[in-house]
């Protein structure tokens, strides 16, 4: 399984505890992790897409 395959299954399945209605604490122990999450998928975007060349 890549690493992106991953990365988003784990984010689905912290979004179904979000809907779940957990605790204060859980919350934001949940929404931490998702905040890694979208950085690393950020970061991936970028390793995957081409860089663009700059023109003079």
């Amino acid at each position: 399984m890549s690493a992106l395959a991953r990365l988003l299954g784990q984010k689905e399945q912290l979004l179904a505890r979000l809907e779940a209605g957990p605790g204060p604490n859980e919350r934001a122990e949940i929404q931490a992790l998702l905040a890694k999450i979208d950085t690393a998928l950020k970061l991936l975007g970028a390793e995957e897409s081409p860089r663009a060349e700059p023109t003079d």
